[in-house]
């Protein structure tokens, strides 16, 4: 079997990239899940779900599975005594069960673990898991290693365990509809995609962020990377523009930009930490030779679409869509369900992930190879 490095050398779209995950997640169905459902007559057992770390800005999203019929949290990790004096009750934290990473993973029958540590701790945590069995919820972006990052989803991927990236957006309705019609061949052939992620970076924030070489596209841009590489693939370029805007003291690169080449498409992901209300301003467009599509602001999705013809209820020309309320991470939690109980396949392969890390280390003007 090709380890995942080797595969990499002859992906060039999106839809030769699926292969590995869907196997995965075949096997899970059939090896895992079916007789488990018949021997609970047909309930949903819970999944007993734990999480290490809450130093990641994310690692609120705990308060999602907590209140989820799917799942049991079992208990929360922090090996730093700061942080875990500081959270202990704070919700979505207070009441849980603190304790040691090897009590954590010696749980009776814990399934999977959520990974929110600060985000030079994630892989080491995530590898950790995977040696003990578990499927992971990684929080991006995935760390700085593209080879130790590789090596957790080689790890993955022998044990038959899922990885599922932290990426706000995957389960955003606006974003699910947009897939749909992609699928669907609504919008013809995609020769346009343009993203827009930024907001203000209060001064200490930037100075967490400023850490990691990759500035703000690192740390922000990634999230609408990650939807650029689910619609077109692995490009066959990646052009990093950076610069500060800022004058405060720190080396944050705080206004940066990347273009990705493919046969017949261009891509752009802007990102900046110094854009007043940019969460109003995020979006994503996807032009096609059929069609538009606009979601903006992706928070609180809202869309306007244009086709070339009508379909199904869908008229010609430009039209306003509108979605229920947002709330991140209901969905990923459910879809996470899914997958471990054998329900549907993962939509997200080892090597989109893979192939998103290596663009994203690229678009930040980072040799992916050399980091790590």
């Amino acid at each position: 079997m090709m380890t995942l490095k080797e595969t990499m050398k002859n992906i060039t779209r999106r839809d030769t990239l699926r292969w590995i995950g869907a196997g995965v997640a075949y096997s899970l169905a059939n090896s895992k899940c079916e007789k488990g459902m018949a021997d609970f007559g047909g309930v949903k057992p819970k999944i007993k779900i734990g999480q290490i770390g809450v130093g990641h800005a994310h690692a609120n999203k705990l308060a999602v599975y907590r209140m989820s019929p799917d799942y049991e949290v079992v208990g929360i990790v922090e090996a730093d005594p700061n942080l875990r004096q500081q959270s202990e009750n704070v919700e979505p934290f207070r009441g849980l069960t603190w304790m040691t990473q090897e009590q954590l993973l010696n749980v009776a029958g814990l399934q999977a673990v959520l990974v929110e540590t600060r985000v030079r701790d994630l892989l080491k945590n995530a590898e950790a898991c995977v040696d003990a069995g578990k499927h992971v919820h990684i929080d991006k972006p995935a760390g700085t290693s593209l080879p130790h990052f590789q090596r957790v989803l080689d790890k993955a991927a022998k044990k038959q365990l899922l990885v599922q990236m932290g990426y706000m957006y995957r389960y955003n309705p606006a974003i699910v509809l947009l897939r749909d019609f992609l699928k669907r061949g609504w919008l013809g052939d995609v020769f346009e995609v343009h993203t827009v992620m930024s907001k203000v970076v209060t001064p200490a924030s930037r100075l967490e962020l400023a850490e990691f070489p990759g500035g703000i596209m690192f740390e922000l841009g990634c999230h609408v990377l990650d939807l650029v590489i689910g619609i077109l693939g692995m490009p066959a370029n990646v052009t990093p523009f950076s610069t500060r805007v800022s004058k405060s003291d720190d080396t944050l690169k705080d206004n940066m930009l990347s273009v990705l080449e493919y046969p017949g498409a261009i891509a752009t992901v802007k990102s900046s930490a110094v854009e007043v209300d940019g969460g109003e301003r995020r979006h994503l467009t996807v032009a096609g030779t059929k069609g538009t599509f606009h979601v903006q602001p992706l928070d609180n999705p809202a869309a306007i679409v244009s086709f070339d013809e009508p379909h199904d209820k869908f008229k010609k020309g430009y039209q306003n869509l509108s979605f229920p309320k947002y709330t991140r991470y209901v969905d990923d939690a459910a879809d996470m369900a899914r997958i471990i109980r054998g329900e549907k396949l993962s939509d997200f392969s080892y090597v989109h992930d893979l192939t998103v890390q290596r663009t994203l280390l690229k678009s930040c003007g980072l040799p992916p190879e050399a980091v790590g």
